[in-house]
Order: structure tokens, then sequence, then C-alpha cells
């Protein structure tokens, strides 16, 4: 066999599938959907597009008619490792004008041994998702296949980063390595992500519906809460990815903080006037976030699903750290089953890969009701409970107006493993606010009175300045330090210094928890 004949014409020629003119009509189709094309994403995610490639030439050898005239070069995916933000990590990209980018045996092989590579050497792990689902020629092989990748996912989980940018369809089979990964990112409108797509539905149930319906970025941001972020294209997708990595990492790229003493002053005073002392008065907690964090440095996720909890990446004194906050313009920043898993599984992940966590409190309770008692708010709280108890990384609290009931003790409280509690003057720490309290308590005494409004008034403030205050949680060993507003930025530098070298060895005999699932 001469190398410069047959050999150049299987493994070169080849790769343009039938023919160069198909190949380059193929992504000019994707150009033309706002798409850019397998190698071209994976160029622009790697530092000045340099990547090392994994198993470039491989085909499928499955001897079925149906494959033979069809073996391409790749498989249909791109895989390699490279730099990110100086961070060295793997990748694939799933090359859609290949079948559909669909999955058979050699293709997610391919993928597999990336990610076992990834392991094996601690690195983060990016998916750049475009792929039909299962190719169904290869049937039982092709499910063997992705059955080892979910184990793999599961294997990587919690020791590496796994990252999973989704550009175009994600159907079936392929959805769910995805959904296994640390981040979810979709397209805004050149995406999909579901189990069942819209024939096979119609053909079982009878209902029509669109592939956006099923699963587009709306649904996932908004409803599902599948989705971490939403980009505009794929270009925004591949910079947010390479911001996450640069976050985990604590990279920082242009991390020039615009602040100095009279601009530090000024943003100071502002979070007093940004949070009224009247706890039924809402305000935008981002507001208070970003005037703690270094300048422009807030990366919210999941910003549409569960509004009334916040979490997401900043800087603090050019340190990663993450927060997770009550939002008191979405229903008061009360806790709902949605809220607790969002909440849950962000501090895991922060846990995960050794980022400090912020907390800051300002909860009314858990959302009343018999919709959440149904949806199971009991086993979605135990969550965060759970989530916060398991955490060894620092972990600092500000109580900024309220903390009441299980909230409370759910909001990473000293009780449940805080290594330290703030607390601002106006701060309110009780199982329930002082007019609920006092008609608990009091109920029968103010009815008896001879003036009942003026006795239940009275009451109220007496409770209020007995239990309420945080000078008496501070005298219980529940709060650490009071401190005004103006100074919370300089505060949390100084706390989270005194915790750079926190270690804790977990050293027990159980294989793992059972959380509430």
């Amino acid at each position: 066999m001469s190398w410069n004949s047959e050999v150049r014409q299987r493994y070169f020629e080849n790769e343009a599938s039938s023919s160069e003119e198909s190949r380059v009509e193929r992504i000019n189709k994707i150009h033309s959907l706002g798409k850019l094309s397998a190698r071209e994403r994976m160029g622009m995610l790697f530092d000045d597009g340099k990547y090392t490639e994994i198993e470039k030439y491989v085909v499928t050898h499955i001897d079925l008619e149906e494959l033979n005239s069809k073996r391409i070069i790749g498989d249909g995916v791109i895989a390699g490792y490279g730099s990110i933000n100086g961070v060295k990590c793997f990748a694939v990209s799933q090359d859609s004008t290949v079948r559909g980018g669909s999955g058979g045996e050699t293709h997610l092989r391919k993928i597999c041994r990336t990610l076992e590579m990834a392991i094996d050497n601690k690195c983060p792990m990016i998916f750049l998702c475009d792929s039909g689902g299962a190719r169904i020629e290869e049937g039982i092989l092709s499910l063997d296949a992705y059955s080892r990748l979910f184990y793999l996912n599961t294997k990587a989980s919690g020791l590496i980063p796994q990252i999973a940018a989704i550009m175009g369809n994600c159907a079936g089979g392929s959805s769910y390595s995805p959904a296994m990964c640390d981040f979810v990112f979709m397209t805004k409108v050149t995406s999909q992500f579901f189990i069942t797509g819209p024939k096979v539905i119609e053909a079982l149930t009878g209902e029509k519906v669109t592939m956006d319906e099923l699963g587009g970025s709306e649904i996932h941001s908004r409803y599902s809460g599948q989705a971490h972020l939403v980009c505009e294209n794929d270009s925004e997708c591949i910079e947010k990815v390479k911001e996450t990595i640069g976050y985990i990492y604590n990279v920082n790229i242009n991390q020039n903080d615009k602040r100095n003493k009279t601009n530090e002053a000024i943003r100071a005073k502002e979070i007093e006037e940004i949070v009224p002392e009247n706890t039924r008065h809402s305000y935008d907690v981002k507001e208070v976030i970003r005037r703690v964090l270094d300048s422009d440095s807030f990366f919210e996720f999941q910003e549409e699903f569960a509004p009334n909890i916040v979490i997401g990446f900043g800087k603090l004194n050019k340190r990663t750290i993450g927060i997770v906050a009550n939002q008191p313009k979405v229903i008061g920043g009360a806790l709902d089953c949605d809220a607790a898993d969002k909440c849950a599984r962000f501090v895991r992940l922060c846990d995960c890969y050794n980022i400090p966590l912020l907390v800051l409190v300002d909860v009314p309770g858990f959302y009343p009701g018999k919709k959440q008692e149904r949806k199971g708010i009991l086993r979605h709280g135990c969550k965060m409970l759970y989530a916060f108890s398991e955490a060894t990384v620092p972990r600092v609290s500000l109580i900024m107006r309220k903390g009441y009931g299980g909230a409370y003790c759910a909001m990473n409280s000293k009780g449940i493993g805080a290594d330290y509690v703030l607390a601002w003057p106006i701060a309110e720490l009780a199982v329930m606010g002082a007019d609920g309290a006092v008609d608990v308590i009091l109920k029968r005494q103010i009815e008896n009175d001879d003036n009942p409004e003026k006795r239940r008034n009275m009451e109220v403030e007496k409770y209020r300045e007995k239990y309420l205050t945080p000078y008496f949680a501070a005298s219980c060993g529940m709060i650490d330090k009071i401190i005004l507003p103006e100074d919370t930025r300089q505060t949390l530098i100084g706390v989270f210094d005194g915790f750079n070298n926190k270690t804790i060895s977990n050293i027990n005999e159980k294989k793992h928890g059972n959380i509430s699932l």
C-alpha cells in the first residue's frame, strides 16, 4: 500500500465527507443560521486558537451497509486540549455537519477518552454540544457508549469542573451528559435541549409542540433552571465559558478594580441608602452585591430561575468568592422549592472547587401555602440545610435586615457551621416577626385588655426591643460582630483573609450522606 495514494485518500481526502464542495455548503448553511463550525468553536475556545487534537483520524468500524459509505474522519467530533486563560483544559466539539453530530460508538468513545484524560490530569472539561442524539443505526452499541459517558461524568463530578455549552440541538441520549455538568450555557436562538423530540411526542401523545417549546433557552433559563446562562450567540457563549474558568481558578484577566478612596467611601455609604430599615419595603440586593464586590466583577448565574434568591461568582479584593443572597424584590425574598434547589446546588459546587461563600441574609421565611407543601418544600429546604452543613470552605454570613424561622437556619446560620456571622444594627432574628409573635404569645391578654390596640402596639415594641435586635443574638453567641453598612466591604475583606488557610479533612466511616433529593 502506497503512503501517497491509498492511505492518503482514506485518511485525508475523505475528511471532507463526500466532497469539498458539499463540506463548504454545509458550513455555509450553519453560518447562515448564526452558528460557528465545530472547528471554529474549538479555535475560539483555546488561547490563541491553539490546541493539541486527540484521535483526529478515527472512523467508525461497525460493519453495516448503512455506514460503510458514510465513514467520516473524526466521526463527527473534534477533541483536544490546550490553555484557556492560562488554565490547561480539555474539550470536545460536536460537528452537526457530520450525521447531525449524532453519537455513535466511535464518536462517544472519543469523548469518553478525552474526559478520562481530563480526570487523570485533574483539568476542566468543556463540552461544545451540537448533536441530534444517539446514532440509530448503531443501536445498543451507541447506548452502551452513552452509558460509559454518564459513568465518567459522575466520576468527574466534584473532581474537575465540567461545563456544557449547548449551541445547537442537544436531544435524546446526548442531553443527559450536559445535564450532569456543573454549568450549562445555551445560545438564545440556536439551541434546544430536550430528551424527547416533537415528532415522537406527537406520535405517542398527539400533542403538537415546537422544539423551542420543548427545550428552548427560555424554557431552561426561566422554568426548569437547567440553563445557568443564556448567550446571544456562539461567540458570547464561548467567552462566558472562558470567563467561568477564570473565576473558578481565580485568574485575574484584565481585572483592574476601578475603586479609589473617594469612590470607595461613596459606594460604601450608598449601601445604607439602598436598604430601607422598614422590613416591609423591598430593594434590589444586586445593588448591595455590586457595592461590596470589586468593580464589575459580579457574574450571576440562573438569573431568571427562582429570582427570589441570587447566586453567582464575584471578586473580593481580587479573590473569587461565591455569593448567595435573598432577593427582597421578589416575593419578599422568601424561600420556595426552586430557590432551595438553586441555592443548594450552587453551594455544593463552590464547596467542590474550594470557592469561599458569602451569604447575604434578608429572609422572612419559607414561602407558605398548599402548593409549596405539595411540591415538597420540606424536602427541598433540607437540601439547603444539607449543602451548607456539609460545606468545608470558608462560609461568612451577613444578616442585613431579617432572618426569620427555619429560613434563617437554612441561610448559613451559626448553628449549621457558618465560620463568621456579621449583622447590621437594623437586623432582626427570630422565629417570626414581632407582630406575628405577639399575636401568638399574648393573643388572649390583648383581647381582654381595655385598649387592645394600644396594648398590642406596646407588646410588639417590647418584643422587638428585647428579642429581635442583633445585640440579643450577639449576646447568645449567634452573631460575631455588628457592623455599620458602610463598613461592610472592608470588614468582609478582613474576615475572609482570616480564613485563607481553612482546611477540614472529612474522615469518617460512612460512604456518603443521604441528601434529601
